[in-house]
């Protein structure tokens, strides 16, 4: 028979910190601070997976090494991180969205599947993924209209793409070219690539963290009465980022590659449809034109992910409100 919920959370001692135990001011005050670093020092791999993704067939920038190498040549440091005012300015917002969805979805969810008795790290996965794809689902608002102008900072100048002076800028041609819903250019597949893979990647994460504890002894039915160290908490929890990272990606990625393209490929006459991206991916690459990209989205999401899953846990540490 499985445990209830309530055992559930105690069996894993000080693993998890639910959401009603936050103190949500410091929460958003403290989790913008450390967001904004984390997406700091990944943000060039954003770049560098776009340009892979947009490359015509003619570029020879057709690996992430050599797409590092064009950028420091051309632009030095300040080119990984074209685009980046505008993500930063609204990651703030989108986030606290996302983490606020999240983490009341979460609880809802394991309260609706709670009476299935299904095995624990089952119910974590159901619970777990169906808070991310919700979560997604009500920060792509925000999302989208950044994506489309940031990947246009990141591309302008390459491969035939238009130059900008900034975010503003890109915003206002692309309002004047094509009204407020050219900013949601691609919404539809965001919604298709960012659900699912925020659903796999919260799935994996909780699925695998608690495969993790059983292997180690900490299952719901462990006999253990010393809780894991923060050490082994930090290293279970790394651990499944890697593993949801590696999950997510390797499921998203060829609607990524079509959503990116569809987003870049603006201010012509004649903008490809997503069937017409669809077709020049195969025509140039085959099907492993739809994998462009894979090896900095896998990183990236694996560490991205990891590093964010890390601070995030790391937050609701700093945030938790003491019995």
């Amino acid at each position: 028979m499985n445990t209830p919920p309530s055992s559930r959370v105690a069996s894993f001692g000080q693993t998890e910190i639910n959401w009603d135990k936050l103190d949500k001011k410091r929460f958003y005050v403290v989790g913008a601070g450390l967001f904004t670093g984390v997406t700091v020092a990944l943000y060039p791999v954003s770049v560098i997976k776009t340009r892979l993704q947009v490359a015509s067939k003619d570029i020879a920038e057709r690996s992430a090494f050599s797409v590092i190498k064009g950028i420091l040549k051309n632009d030095g440091v300040p080119g990984l991180y074209r685009g980046f005012g505008t993500v930063i300015t609204g990651a703030v917002p989108a986030r606290i969205i996302f983490l606020t969805a999240l983490e009341t979805t979460k609880i809802s969810a394991f309260k609706l599947v709670a009476p299935l008795e299904l095995s624990e790290p089952t119910q974590a996965a159901i619970a777990n993924g169906i808070a991310g794809m919700t979560a997604s689902l009500f920060s792509q608002a925000v999302f989208v209209p950044i994506d489309v102008v940031s990947q246009k900072l990141m591309v302008q100048g390459y491969s035939g793409h238009a130059k900008y002076t900034g975010g503003i800028d890109v915003a206002t041609k692309i309002i004047k070219s094509y009204g407020v819903r050219g900013l949601y250019r691609g919404f539809g597949l965001s919604v298709m690539t960012y659900s699912p893979s925020s659903a796999a990647w919260w799935a994996s994460y909780g699925s695998s963290q608690r495969v993790i504890w059983r292997l180690l002894g900490y299952g719901s039915d462990s006999k253990a009465t010393v809780a894991p160290s923060q050490s082994k908490i930090v290293l279970v929890q790394a651990l499944g980022g890697i593993i949801a990272g590696a999950t997510a990606s390797s499921i998203t990625t060829p609607l990524d590659t079509i959503k990116t393209r569809l987003q870049v490929m603006g201010h012509q006459e004649n903008r490809p449809s997503a069937k017409k991206v669809v077709k020049d991916l195969i025509a140039q690459d085959g099907w492993k034109g739809f994998y462009r990209g894979l090896g900095p989205r896998f990183f990236s999401m694996s560490a991205w992910g990891t590093s964010m899953i890390l601070t995030y846990e790391y937050l609701k540490r700093l945030c938790a409100i003491e019995d």
